[in-house]
């Protein structure tokens, strides 16, 4: 009788979500880094990003948005195309590193995906700046994968140890954009998404699409030593499942079939740490959201709602596997 009656909250609270579609999309991405003029200058001067405005916050009301007691921060915010990417240094209290031994199945993994026009040129870029590798070279996956077959992809890493991905599609994949951008001339065209790893996409689902009214844009099957070398994971099986909002980047979710020893997410994780992501949603109104999402059981970083004067009010939340997703709507005109 029990389990019947929280399947019946679960389906009422799915289907009040997705009446609402209260997620209009993905605002933009933003990483912890440890200096912000060397990342600011690799982002525009190698993947060219351009600055849009800088900042610097501390004071209650961001200390209680991050979950970061004492904060002063310097953040940046550059944009590629339409998308927008934000960098924050902690200048107090300072985080953790990377972890060295990171891997790509390791469930704090998340990364960008910056569309590029030509792979090979791309690849040169990076070659040129003396990128730290993630993959072992660009890959081509497969034409037996319908829905992969024929993308090219590479990994890499910036300053700090982030894995940021290039991707180029061929004819009749991705978005009608990116073909139309990459006839007027520029290299680096935009982000498409970001992926972080989830230990069961069903799991995620029920938080990203019921709860917060993303919507399934695809999904695919990806094996094979294209898809080992592309993520440096031997044995690499992923199912990966694209979620979209009404507009912004989309969230990929890459649950490991196999090897299924990634580690959790630390429990002890903070924003400060460099290991953080952040995605931040922007939705017309808060109101409500708070207990909304501790009815679904999920795990704050804010201690409340945080009203931030112009900026309107945010809210930071962890996912099922630890990912952090900052809840933004602007501020009411009166």
């Amino acid at each position: 009788m029990r389990r019947a009656f929280v399947l019946l909250a679960a389906l009422l609270l799915a289907a009040t979500a997705r009446a609402q579609a209260p997620a209009l999309g993905v605002e933009s991405v933003g990483l912890t880094v440890s200096d912000l003029e060397r990342s600011v200058a690799f982002f525009r001067d190698v993947l060219t990003f351009e600055l849009v405005a800088t900042e610097e916050h501390e004071g209650p009301a961001h200390e209680t948005l991050e979950g970061v007691f004492g904060l002063h921060t310097r953040v940046a915010r550059l944009k590629l195309g339409d998308e927008l990417l934000e960098l924050t240094q902690y200048l107090a209290p300072e985080g953790r590193p990377i972890p060295l031994d990171s891997r790509s199945n390791d469930r704090w993994f998340q990364h960008v995906a910056l569309i590029v026009s030509d792979m090979d040129q791309a690849y040169a870029v990076l070659r040129e700046h003396r990128v730290r590798f993630a993959s072992s070279a660009p890959q081509r996956l497969p034409d037996w994968n319908p829905n992969a077959g024929g993308i090219r992809a590479f990994y890499f890493k910036d300053e700090d140890g982030h894995v940021l991905e290039i991707l180029s599609f061929p004819q009749g994949k991705g978005a009608p954009k990116w073909h139309e951008l990459a006839r007027g001339g520029r290299l680096f065209l935009g982000i498409d998404h970001t992926a972080i790893v989830v230990q069961d996409t069903e799991r995620s689902l029920a938080f990203y699409r019921d709860v917060l009214g993303l919507t399934v844009a695809g999904a695919s099957e990806n094996y094979g030593t294209e898809q080992e070398h592309l993520n440096n994971v031997f044995g690499a099986h992923l199912r990966i499942t694209a979620l979209r909002g009404a507009r912004g980047p989309g969230i990929e979710f890459l649950e490991y079939l196999a090897p299924s020893d990634g580690r959790p997410y630390p429990l002890d994780a903070r924003a400060n740490d460099l290991a953080h992501w952040e995605t931040r949603l922007s939705v017309s109104a808060l109101d409500g959201w708070e207990p909304k999402l501790r009815s679904a059981d999920v795990r704050f970083v804010s201690a409340r709602t945080v009203a931030l004067g112009d900026a309107g009010q945010a809210l930071l939340v962890r996912d099922p596997d630890g990912h952090a997703l900052e809840l933004h709507a602007p501020a009411t005109r009166q």
